[in-house]
């Protein structure tokens, strides 16, 4: 049995993931999905003072409470950051690091300066009535639709589950340190369809910091591949398990 953590990304829940969990479960494996702070049943909890830092805290608290161990990590999107930090802190926990079509960061950077469109959210943001409130991305034509989803009931789903984002989660940087991060063997999954202008995603090093090949697949669909793809998307987890 393997142990799946899915870790949604910006403006979304843990409910994103509720079409791939039952897929896992069913082939056998324990899966998690929990919403960061601000997000699903936490999104009281949603504040000015929500960083990188809370959502890291998240990760690392739940993997110590559930005593989580070989654990296949997967962040989607802004999640590569959390995924990243929480790895940095508990090394020996985890077994595989998958971004999913998410940002992946080096020591020191924050969410702006993995994408640097994002520094644009923050101005907006900070320009705003409240300061700090980053409202999700509008729902763009076919095929970028909304967060790559267009089926008119999925995107109400999709909607349903939205918040906004805290302006400090994008601000902070990660913490990579730690020799034994580099050691944890990674996957990255990249949808391919739809990516609206200026949300380009980095290349991927031919060679894993573990000196391992990259291993880069690819889905034919948008970024919310989890609702999209579910059953393609577990099809690849299940190859890590």
């Amino acid at each position: 049995m393997t142990t799946y953590l899915l870790v949604h990304g910006a403006w979304h829940s843990g409910q994103c993931w509720e079409r791939v969990v039952p897929l896992l479960a069913s082939a056998g494996h324990r899966v998690v999905a929990p919403s960061l702070t601000g997000y699903g049943d936490k999104a009281h909890l949603l504040s000015a003072e929500v960083g990188l830092d809370t959502h890291v805290d998240d990760i690392v608290d739940l993997i110590a409470a559930e005593d989580l161990t070989d654990v296949v990590l997967v962040g989607h999107s802004y999640a590569g950051l959390v995924i990243s930090s929480a790895a940095n802190r508990v090394p020996d926990r985890i077994a595989h690091l998958v971004y999913l079509d998410a940002m992946v960061p080096k020591d020191g950077e924050s969410a702006a300066d993995v994408m640097p469109v994002t520094r644009v959210l923050i101005d907006l943001a900070e320009k705003s009535g409240s300061g700090w409130r980053v409202p999700p991305l509008p729902e763009l034509p076919p095929p970028s639709g909304l967060f790559g989803v267009t089926d008119p009931a999925d995107v109400a789903w999709l909607r349903s589950m939205l918040s906004d984002q805290p302006v400090r989660s994008l601000q902070q940087p990660v913490r990579l340190d730690n020799a034994a991060l580099r050691t944890i063997p990674q996957t990255h999954i990249h949808c391919v369809v739809g990516n609206p202008e200026g949300f380009d995603r980095r290349p991927v090093h031919a060679t894993q910091p573990n000196g391992a090949p990259a291993q880069v697949w690819e889905l034919a669909t948008g970024h919310d591949c989890m609702i999209t793809m579910p059953a393609e998307l577990t099809e690849l987890l299940l190859k890590l398990g």
